[in-house]
Order: structure tokens, then C-alpha cells, then sequence
């Protein structure tokens, strides 16, 4: 971890986590991308340094249902399973400012990037093939890649959805380094994101 990344803002200057809350107002920080992407570790460090609740919109949904992902998927579908990510993710951002991480599927459906364009700023997480597959296989839990060949079923998800993701407002890569070297470059791309327009030289 760089010590330059928690040095107090310069005298007379508003640190970056201040100028980024006064900037959000009441819309919540929306981290969107792949399985794997770190949207749930990055989310609680970046939560934690602008002094926001942090929600993972999957454990709201197993709390909603009574039931684990898995569960869920086995026994209703993935369909039934996205309408009620879809309720979930809607109630909590009604309830921002907050840092909101979600699943991998959840930025796909028009009607939930409607509703996060409206209520908050959507943060993709992009990673690359290796990465994420180092990630995934250090924990279960993923019914999408309960499949014969888990690295060609990732590689169909980022054709089909990094199309979508890049519909986010930011992107921030996500690379094996410390996860506050991630959290930082995730703060400073919201503060360049979020801060005044230039003002053009007369």
C-alpha cells in the first residue's frame, strides 16, 4: 500500500472523500461487472472511506428470500431469480447514499441501468480472464459456473456483457494489487467524474 494514499488533504484543500460525498448528494456509488471483479471487497474499503453503508445486493437477496443464491437458482430459475434482484436492487436505492455492490447479471436488465442512472453512479470493475478465474476458484457459489468447463462459461459472460458494462459511467480496472490500491483509484476516478466542468478559457 502506497504511503502517499492516506496523506491529509493539503491546508485550505477539501479532501477527496468529502468533495466526493458533497458531490453525490443522495445518489449511492452502484459497483457493477463479473464474478470475481472484487465489487464486494473493493465496495465495503471504498464504503468505509467516504464513511458510507456498504450493501451487497446478493446477500439482501438471500436475506429477502430466506434462501442462498444457489438455492434460489435451483429451485425457481434464473429468471424468477433476476426479478427479484431487480426489487432488491430498487429498494436499496431508494434508500442511498450508500456503496452498492451487485451481482454480475444485475446490470443487464434495461429497467435496473434505468433506474441506477437515475439514483446513483455506476462503477464497472473490469477485470481480465486470469484474474477473475484466480478469484472465482478460491470460493464456491457461483451457479453460473457450475459447468464442465467453468474458463470457456467466463469467457461466454465477458462477450456478452462487456458490451453492456460499458455503459457504466466509470471504469476502473481491477488488478492484482493491494485492494486499497484499488479502492484509491476507484476515489479518484469519482472525484474526476463528479467534479466541476472545466471551465473553457476565454
Amino acid at each position: 500500500m502506497s504511503v502517499a494514499m492516506n496523506e491529509p488533504a493539503a491546508p485550505g484543500e477539501e479532501p477527496i472523500e468529502a468533495r466526493i460525498r458533497r458531490a453525490l448528494g443522495a445518489r449511492s456509488i452502484v459497483l457493477v461487472g463479473l464474478m470475481g471483479a472484487g465489487k464486494s471487497t473493493v465496495g465495503r474499503r471504498l464504503a468505509q472511506r467516504l464513511g458510507l453503508i456498504f450493501k451487497d445486493a446478493d446477500i439482501e437477496i438471500e436475506a429477502a428470500a430466506g434462501l442462498t443464491i444457489p438455492d434460489i437458482f435451483a429451485i425457481y430459475g434464473e429468471p424468477s431469480f433476476r426479478d427479484g434482484e431487480e426489487r432488491v436492487i430498487a429498494r436499496l436505492l431508494r434508500a442511498g447514499p450508500m456503496v452498492l455492490a451487485t451481482g454480475g447479471g444485475a446490470f443487464m436488465r434495461d429497467s435496473t441501468r434505468g433506474r441506477i442512472a437515475e439514483l446513483g453512479v455506476s462503477i464497472w470493475l473490469k477485470a481480465e480472464l486470469d484474474v477473475l478465474m484466480r478469484r472465482v476458484r478460491k470460493r464456491g457459489n457461483r451457479p453460473l459456473l457450475e459447468t464442465e468447463d467453468p474458463e470457456a462459461t467466463m469467457r461466454t459472460l465477458m462477450e456478452a456483457r462487456h458490451p453492456v458494462y460499458e455503459e457504466a459511467e466509470i471504469v476502473v480496472l481491477s488488478r492484482d494489487v493491494a485492494h486499497d490500491r484499488v479502492v484509491q483509484d476507484v476515489l479518484e476516478a469519482l472525484d474526476a467524474h463528479l467534479g466541476p466542468p472545466a471551465v473553457a478559457a476565454q
